[in-house]
């Protein structure tokens, strides 16, 4: 995990089991930063099931897990609050504690969290080397989770099935039900049409282009399934899990490709009309015309500086064949020809980011994938790049980083769409009428 930034939000961290079977695969029992829930508020204050949501939101974030909290920071009356918090109760979505550390004046509150059993969230990593399974509570605690060994280019026939098979076991690793599952987000490495949950055209996913994944899955596992892009889900969990002062923010990952992710100052994912908002890989870099780029263009910057990109570029120097894995162990170990060539593809990507950087104004700018985790040569480049380009009023307050949340990104920016769409108004009342209902 990358180190400590002082800007990032204060909050809890969840330790959960997991196993290391790969380059970049956390190890036992690492943590996974708990972040804040719900950003925006939509719907009228008084509306019942806009109120459970951001009541039922707020203790999933650890925001406010006190009635005196709750009331910070909803900004309804005590009244309205108390009339829905009672509603939850009754239904087990939360619950009471009991009363928190002894306060010098009056009693103390009641601590609230959200009931044991209210559910589970599924998250699927499809990437082009393997599946990352996970099942997670609505409270962000992780349960199960694993990793299944999968080429992209198999197609998505096999990644549902193992799907399917993965997570059949791991609900039954973790206790938990099938009944019980709210919701599946799928993290998918090329642009999506999240309205129909289908990938739409990705350069490094061949067969997957308009396979209807959510309705597969739906099928398969009888709940709800969202699909996104995965470096949409990054920006937006390294966005919930800084200061709210460091957005907008714009997130760059440096992998097999190159993709960006936007998250506007209020919190919210910018996906534009068709979802390919932050594809940012097929812009084209300057003097370089003859490499050819996967979606079939010339020049792409994706073309010339992913980590596959630097894996061609070093197998020409080397005359033979290069694995990613093996240039992320030359960049590691500082070999000069391996740290030249990333220089040269962080020169180019600055490019990119400094023409970002005037029409986006971000207040952050996050790089993240394996080639910024293992050296600070693509970060120093990108920075000097931007800061020489792009002129003072955009760049005076920018901040250019690595992702505090490193290889969790993700995963975490997945649980937050599930638990949000899970707990959100529109699904909130049934949660809680099926609660009261097996009740009674």
């Amino acid at each position: 995990m990358a180190p400590a930034d002082s800007r990032v939000q204060p909050a809890g961290t969840h330790r959960h089991p997991g196993t290391r079977s790969g380059d970049g695969y956390p190890y036992a029992h690492h943590e996974v930063l708990q972040v804040r829930i719900g950003a925006t508020a939509t719907g009228r204050p008084t509306d019942p099931a806009t109120v459970m949501s951001a009541i039922a939101l707020s203790v999933a974030g650890g925001t406010a897990v006190t009635r005196p909290q709750l009331a910070q920071t909803t900004t309804l009356a005590r009244s309205t609050i108390e009339s829905s918090l009672s509603s939850l109760v009754r239904s087990g979505i939360v619950v009471e504690e009991g009363p928190t550390r002894q306060s010098r004046y009056g009693r103390p509150a009641t601590r609230l969290s959200l009931g044991d059993d209210v559910g589970a969230v599924l998250f699927a990593g499809v990437t082009p080397h393997h599946l990352r399974l996970v099942v997670a509570g609505l409270d962000q605690r992780i349960r199960a989770t694993s990793y299944v060994e999968y080429d992209v280019a198999a197609g998505p026939g096999p990644a549902v099935d193992a799907i399917e098979r993965g997570f059949t076991g791991l609900l039954a690793e973790a206790g938990e039900p099938a009944r019980r599952c709210q919701v599946l987000v799928v993290s998918v490495t090329g642009p999506v049409d999240v309205h129909r949950g289908v990938a739409v055209r990705p350069p490094i996913m061949p067969g997957w282009d308009e396979f209807p994944l959510a309705e597969s899955l739906r099928e398969r596992l009888g709940c709800p399934v969202l699909v996104d892009n995965d470096v949409n889900l990054m920006a937006l969990g390294e966005s919930r899990a800084l200061a709210p002062d460091q957005l907008p923010l714009l997130l760059v990952k440096v992998g097999t490709g190159i993709g960006g992710g936007i998250v506007a100052g209020n919190g919210e994912l910018i996906r534009g009309a068709d979802g390919s908002a932050g594809d940012i890989g097929h812009i084209r870099v300057g003097q370089v015309e003859d490499v050819v780029c996967t979606c079939g263009n010339l020049g792409c910057v994706e073309a010339v500086a992913s980590l596959e990109a630097i894996a061609r570029t070093l197998a020409a120097t080397d005359g033979g064949p290069v694995s990613q894995a093996r240039v992320l162990d030359l960049v590691r170990t500082g070999d000069g020809t391996a740290t030249r060539i990333v220089r040269d593809a962080a020169a180019s990507i600055g490019e990119i980011v400094a023409a970002l950087v005037h029409f986006f104004n971000p207040a952050r700018v996050v790089l993240a994938g394996r080639l910024a985790s293992v050296s600070d040569d693509l970060l120093a480049g990108v920075r000097s790049v931007v800061y020489r380009r792009a002129l003072p009023l955009a760049t005076r307050n920018l901040t250019i980083a690595h992702s505090v949340l490193g290889a969790e990104a993700g995963l975490v920016g997945g649980l937050v769409v599930g638990i949000e769409y899970a707990l959100g108004p529109g699904r909130i009342e049934d949660l809680r009428n099926e609660r009261l209902a097996a009740r009674r």
